[in-house]
């Protein structure tokens, strides 16, 4: 029980870690032009984003795959940056529900955001001979912890439509632009050439 609780809350604290934004700033690109109604979706993205990065996470434990950091540490703000230029340039479907493209983005990018943690994960695990174990309570950890914060962006989503009245495409432009700022910033300062 206590390592369930350990790689539990390692999960949990991967995402919900405030100084490494990224998974967030991912997290509200992704999660931004959706609305409540569309739980289901929102649920597919959630869980298709833990399922790639749960897979690179496995590989990357098990030996069978190892990518150069400062490469994975560039390409990660990249996903980002490239998840919020397609919100930026498909406003106007995403705000008529059109959002079937992050869905593709939540698995492709996870396996590329599940890079950037492999090698701490690593470390974490040791030589045990069981790492199945640990990386499934791990994900479980990082799906909860991506279920608080896409709530929250939901929920604020919902509050500045209603009580400010702005439009949902004007929110998706908006919310998406500032996430794209982030990303070009994280993009210059983590230039591997």
């Amino acid at each position: 029980m206590n390592d369930f609780i350990f790689y539990f809350k390692t999960g949990l604290f991967h995402v919900l870690d405030f100084k490494a934004y990224d998974h967030i700033l991912f997290l509200i690109v992704l999660a931004v032009v959706y609305q409540f109604k569309q739980w289901t979706k929102v649920l597919w993205l959630i869980t298709l984003f833990t399922i790639g990065h749960s897979i690179t996470l496995a590989l990357s434990a098990y030996g069978i795959l190892n990518v150069r950091a400062d490469l994975i540490e560039f390409l990660i703000p990249l996903t980002i940056f490239i998840t919020g230029l397609m919100n930026v340039l498909t406003a106007k479907k995403a705000s008529v529900g059109k959002e079937n493209q992050n869905l593709f983005f939540a698995l492709f990018f996870g396996l590329i955001h599940g890079l950037g943690f492999s090698n701490y994960f690593k470390i974490m695990i040791g030589k045990t001979s069981d790492k199945f174990l640990p990386l499934i309570e791990f994900a479980l950890g990082v799906e909860v912890a991506q279920i608080i914060i896409v709530l929250g962006i939901l929920l604020i989503g919902a509050l500045v439509q209603s009580i400010f009245s702005v439009n949902r495409r004007d929110w998706i432009l908006i919310m998406s632009s500032i996430v794209i700022g982030f990303a070009l910033q994280m993009m210059f300062d983590r230039v591997f050439w």
